[in-house]
């Protein structure tokens, strides 16, 4: 009786601590440094561009005041046209900037910026869009009136940063396009498809929302960019990689079915997760292009 009792308190402590770890492990993954990252970019693509490109470093308040390290691409044309670019989990600003060239080519400034939790900014963390689609709407406001000659803004993000804009668009944003690159609809399904990839209990992910309530007050259910759209009126450019096996092309689509007004949805062959603009990069540019003119005419 004595070991029965012993073995169900140590899988009931076991299970207490699965709980409380499991969303630290989701919602807190390791980041890379601005160095790491700007070493990867380089070796994955000519970074050269951004040498010769006048850049202005500062930061906003973001959601309950939190500090967001920010920097300023400017064009080397004038230009009264912004774009803000939002990068992926674990990465940071400098993760953006594979996509800078096709905005400065278009007479853009760039702004990219470290995702809460990311880069240099204070460690915490990820609620996959729903805090960080706060920071943003601010960092919206702040380009608006820090850059008062301003006449088109656009947002552009990969992955989180996807998601990131995605759940933007409820707050109606003062935009005029937004470019989402691979986003998840709900953080639900890639979670238990990462469980079901690893031979793990799609149960786990149940665990792992209870425990983020428990430790971060928030539930990983609730992460959802898709319920964001029902309303939507921004034009929005769809973009996936047509091998994401991490997160599946149907989120993409189901995100497409689900916004109103004018919308794209494009497939990049032959492109994993995140990888559409480094296996495809004239495809890209040329679908980028096209949603831009056809939402100028």
């Amino acid at each position: 009786m004595k070991i029965l009792l012993v073995i169900s308190a140590a899988v009931l402590v076991l299970g207490i601590a699965l709980v409380l770890w499991l969303p630290s492990f989701v919602m807190t993954g390791k980041r890379q440094t601005p160095e790491e990252a700007f070493a990867w970019q380089s070796d994955h693509y000519d970074t050269s561009f951004y040498a010769g490109l006048k850049k202005t470093d500062y930061t906003v308040k973001g959601y309950e005041d939190y500090v967001l390290h920010v920097e300023l691409l400017e064009n080397p044309a004038p230009s009264s046209r912004y774009v803000i670019l939002s990068h992926g989990y674990t990465d940071n600003r400098f993760g953006s900037l594979k996509y800078a060239p096709i905005y400065l080519d278009a007479g853009c400034h760039c702004i990219i910026y470290d995702l809460r939790g990311h880069g240099e900014n204070e460690k915490t963390f990820t609620t996959y869009g729903i805090r960080e689609a706060q920071d943003l709407r601010l960092l919206v406001e702040d380009t608006r009136k820090r850059y008062p000659e301003l006449s088109v803004l656009g947002l552009h993000g990969e992955s989180l940063g996807a998601a990131t804009v995605i759940t933007l668009l409820k707050y109606r944003p003062e935009v005029d396009f937004a470019v989402a690159d691979c986003g998840f609809s709900d953080i639900e399904n890639v979670l238990r498809g990462g469980f079901r990839s690893a031979h793990l209990p799609e149960f786990l992910m149940d665990a792992a929302d209870l425990g983020a309530k428990l430790r971060y007050h928030c539930s990983l259910k609730a992460m959802r960019p898709i319920d964001s759209l029902d309303q939507n009126e921004v034009p929005v450019l769809f973009l996936h990689g047509a091998e994401d096996q991490f997160i599946l092309p149907k989120n993409s689509e189901d995100m497409y079915e689900r916004t109103r007004g004018v919308k794209e949805l494009r497939l990049i062959p032959g492109a994993g997760h995140a990888e559409s603009v480094l296996k495809n990069p004239a495809l890209y540019r040329r679908y980028v292009q096209e949603f831009l003119q056809g939402i100028s005419q």
